[in-house]
């Protein structure tokens, strides 16, 4: 079977919806988007492996092995996208769209765009061999729980030494980026008529309490913590979303709410959930409700990659830039903690991601292709 073009697969891979989200309604599976690449990957001569997430049905990461033995190069990104809002682009979010000089399309640059680069990068090496492994990694999950990079490190599947994750940085290597924490905070009162307060305890007030609290907080960090390396140089803390009551006229009985934390290198993780805990603690008692918090997941440490690091010394030679940072979080640390130095570079913009009318500038598809046949030249033939 031919492997579609370059624009076909970029277009196959819009086709196949891969949402990721922590609201269950919204979830998707990726294996539409896995089982493309198997086969474009497959005819290529890879050795492709689907494998399954742990719990987590209709999800799965994709490890594609050309050639054999230890170090060599691995190409990495996500499969999955977050949600969109359909009525409020003007190109149809899943299928490729050719204008103004850009692909649009949901996943264009963040991140499914990159594999079909990826691919069109290979065609030159089809009857070459490699003297070290290529590994090609497409995970699962990594917009809501990284439950796909968590599953990599758990298996320890391979012994490459160099990672390329091609997540939109407008293809300048990122080095150290923050990391993130995803946090829920479930509140539960007590339903009664609203025309008598006494009879209830409104959870969504006490969820006002609680959100004012993390509005101070988020003010108290960004006096303690500053690092001039990143262009937000402060910790942030977003309020993503709530959920909260039923009717105008029933007391509030339950509300909840889920955020997100940037913590820069240094910040510890564990003393800033006991910070929100201790506050949370004192609304549950005055208010007289049950409060929950927890973490959507594990979370992802600040990535922090050293400047002599071989693979950092490839991509500024092959860009032409010196590694910088970056605000957003990736997969980068999880690929560390299994023995590889990561480094984040991709052609998409990081403005475009998450917004209506995603696109990829046609103008970074040959540079990104000749920057992987640079990295593919240097650490696998």
């Amino acid at each position: 079977m031919a492997i579609p073009s370059l624009r076909a697969q970029f277009d196959a891979l819009l086709k196949a919806p891969s949402i990721s989200c922590t609201q269950a309604d919204m979830d998707q599976s990726n294996l539409g988007v896995v089982n493309l690449l198997a086969e474009w990957l497959g005819e290529l001569g890879f050795t492709c492996t689907i494998q399954n997430i742990p719990h987590e049905p209709g999800k799965a990461n994709l490890i594609a092995i050309l050639g054999s033995g230890p170090g060599g190069l691995v190409l990495a990104g996500h499969t999955d996208t977050v949600p969109c809002n359909p009525e409020r682009w003007q190109h149809d979010p899943f299928k490729l769209t050719e204008a103004n000089g850009r692909w649009y399309g949901l996943g264009s640059c963040d991140m499914k765009g990159f594999f079909p680069l990826v691919i069109e990068a290979l065609k030159a090496y089809a009857e070459r061999p490699f003297k070290q492994p290529l590994i090609i990694l497409a995970t699962a999950d990594e917009e809501s729980s990284m439950s796909g990079a968590q599953a990599l490190v758990a298996s320890d599947l391979f012994h490459a030494r160099h990672a390329v994750i091609g997540e939109p940085t407008g293809l300048k290597p990122i080095r150290v980026h923050k990391g993130i924490m995803m946090e829920r905070v479930d509140i539960t009162g007590q339903a009664g008529h609203s025309s008598d307060p006494s009879l209830g305890r409104n959870a969504m007030e006490a969820m006002h309490l609680v959100i004012g609290d993390l509005l101070a907080l988020r003010a108290e960090w960004q006096k303690r913590w500053s690092n001039p390396l990143f262009s937000v140089p402060t910790p942030t803390l977003n309020l993503g979303c709530i959920h909260g009551g039923d009717n105008p006229n029933r007391i509030c009985a339950k509300c909840a709410l889920e955020f997100d934390i940037r913590p820069l290198p240094g910040m510890d993780p564990d003393a800033l959930r006991a910070d929100i805990n201790d506050r949370l603690l004192i609304i549950a008692a005055e208010r007289q409700v049950e409060i929950s918090f927890k973490p959507l997941f594990p979370g992802v440490s600040p990535l922090d990659t050293p400047a002599d690091a071989a693979i950092v010394k490839a991509c500024e030679q092959l860009t032409g830039y010196s590694a910088g940072s970056v605000a957003f979080a990736t997969e980068g640390p999880y690929l560390n903690q299994i023995g590889l130095q990561t480094l984040i570079l991709g052609p998409g913009d990081i403005d475009q991601a998450h917004q209506p009318d995603e696109y990829l500038a046609m103008d970074r598809i040959d540079p990104t292709v000749k920057i992987l046949r640079g990295l593919i030249e240097k650490f696998c033939l």
